[in-house]
């Protein structure tokens, strides 16, 4: 046991699906731009390598319900995502052997403060201030390779207020997730806890105190998340 100075923060977890264990969240990976119709809306190249940025882990909001409107934003976007979790990494992971260290997929949330990401794009500032704020992960429990396969040719879908606004297959991505796990780990080493948000399709937009989110794929256990009022 250690003496800590102050009060020590605790280990994010996503629950399990068919199980009582859980899982320990390392770090939260997230891929951007990897939607050609979400690139078109969002006006920018094809193809182009693949966008890494990060969110904290205490970020995850595991299960969803509730969260706040945000503080420092007029303008909050949704962006439904399949969800990879690893057991295992590494650096250099070919995408041949990307699949044998994937522990299993969940859906989640890419919550997104829109109206500070095009002046960080315009100025070539970082993301933090649009994507890695509090509560902008929420995540539904992880299913398990074992019991669902690989998430590969699926359909991911969100609803807001219960109208279908994002609606596409998963194999519609411009990275794939072998590719995606192999690019990451050409700059990070991947470990067990790690999750990966695989990017968004298009049909992103705004919601407001009241609204309800709900985030499904196709054998995956569903995400809902509500909109409550500001944070202060």
């Amino acid at each position: 046991m250690f003496d800590y100075a102050v009060e020590a923060p605790g280990s994010p977890t996503l629950s399990i699906t068919n199980s009582t264990q859980v899982f320990p969240v390392r770090r939260i990976y997230c891929i951007g731009k990897n939607y050609v119709a979400h690139i078109h809306e969002m006006n920018a190249d094809e193809r182009d390598p693949p966008v890494i940025f990060q969110k904290p882990a205490d970020a995850i909001v595991a299960g969803g319900g509730e969260i706040p409107y945000p503080v420092f934003t007029k303008n909050f976007h949704y962006e439904g995502e399949l969800v990879v979790a690893m057991k295992s990494g590494g650096y250099n992971i070919s995408e041949d052997d990307a699949y044998s260290h994937i522990f299993g997929y969940a859906v989640g949330l890419d919550m997104t403060r829109r109206d500070h990401q095009a002046e960080a794009l315009a100025k070539g500032l970082p993301w933090e201030v649009t994507k890695a704020f509090d509560k902008s992960a929420p995540m539904g429990p992880i299913s398990r390779v074992e019991d669902v396969g690989h998430i590969d040719h699926h359909v991911l879908r969100t609803k807001i207020n219960g109208e279908t606004r994002q609606e596409a297959n998963v194999e519609l991505m411009i990275w794939n997730t072998r590719e995606i796990i192999s690019k990451i780990s050409e700059q990070h080493e991947l470990k067990a806890g790690d999750l990966i948000m695989t990017g968004t399709p298009a049909g992103v937009g705004a919601v407001v105190t009241g609204d309800t989110i709900e985030v499904e794929a196709d054998g995956l256990e569903p995400l809902k998340v509500t909109i409550g009022a500001p944070a202060v």
